[in-house]
């Protein structure tokens, strides 16, 4: 399989998915629903839904999955752009530049950012109970959305996010690194590969190696950013390089170096691969997404 070929097609299948939810408004909210997609279609390599279609396919052996999927999969979409508005702010990661546009804070002020990013993390849960997932059993939709819920509050994305603010320009210890990390990037994506196999019906057996996949390329894909920000340019990254040693964030590349570093992303993918391995064929889109991690410059 070309990965780039299946990630070109899979980002153009979620592309229209989320124009095709995205609210409609009349013309009172006309400009609050403008913040929202500004920032929801600035680009994006939809890594995150991408996964959720892949797992829920390789599980059930059949693309006929993604009519109950999708939503879910662009509720996930939603959830981590909401992440990325609120993290750009002044009081956060102060950033301007996101995906190689201006953020939407710098577009449309602070207040109007806040609460684009809240409407799309209500709007998430809105998309977890959409009418197109109706077939999905009612308990495996509650459950989906546990676990989507969960990887995003307080001890997932939010909480790993408040470790990463309060942590800054201090020395921490590897465990607390890790931490952070599985927190803030790694949850959500382990949940987007766990929905995706919840939604198909998984096995607990399933369950457990979707898991183990999912936590595994959440490190990869952490780690590869540390990496990334300190090596690439401000133009291939679409925002700021360097901008986590200016902000005195802890890493894998500042605890461990570069070549640690990287020799850490590739064992974490190894271990992904592990993870897969009583899967079929089908689970091939997952090994190449897990190849993919450590092969982007982006």
């Amino acid at each position: 399989m070309e990965i780039k070929t299946y990630l070109d097609e899979q980002k153009t299948l979620v592309e229209n998915a989320l124009a095709r939810y995205m609210i409609q408004s009349g013309e009172a909210f006309a400009d609050h629903i403008e913040t929202l997609r500004y920032s929801l279609f600035a680009g994006g390599k939809r890594v995150r839904p991408i996964l959720c279609l892949a797992s829920a396919r390789m599980v059930s052996g059949s693309a006929d999955i993604d009519a109950s999927t999708l939503p879910i999969a662009c509720a996930l979409e939603y959830i981590h752009t909401y992440s990325l508005i609120h993290d750009d702010l002044p009081a956060m990661d102060d950033d301007d530049l996101r995906r190689g546009k201006p953020t939407s804070h710098t577009v449309y002020g602070e207040a109007a950012a806040i609460l684009a990013g809240d409407s799309l993390h209500c709007f998430a849960f809105d998309l977890l109970s959409h009418p197109d997932s109706s077939r999905i059993p009612a308990n495996d939709r509650l459950e989906i959305i546990s676990v989507v819920s969960r990887a995003a509050g307080p001890l997932g994305m939010v909480g790993g996010q408040y470790l990463d603010v309060v942590n800054e320009g201090r020395e921490i210890s590897y465990e607390l690194l890790r931490t952070i990390h599985r927190s803030k990037t790694g949850m959500l994506i382990t949940a987007s590969v766990m929905a995706g196999g919840i939604a198909a019906g998984a096995s607990m057996e399933q369950r457990d190696r979707l898991s183990e996949y999912g936590n595994a390329i959440g490190l990869a894909f952490q780690i590869i950013d540390d990496i990334l920000n300190v090596e690439s340019t401000t133009e291939q990254l679409g925002k700021a390089a360097g901008s986590d040693a200016k902000r005195g964030k802890s890493t894998y590349p500042a605890l461990f170096g570069i070549e640690k570093a990287k020799k850490m992303a590739d064992e974490a993918v190894a271990e992904a691969l592990r993870a897969l391995e009583t899967f079929s064929e089908t689970a091939e889109p997952l090994r190449g997404l897990a190849r993919y991690i450590i092969e982007r410059k982006k």
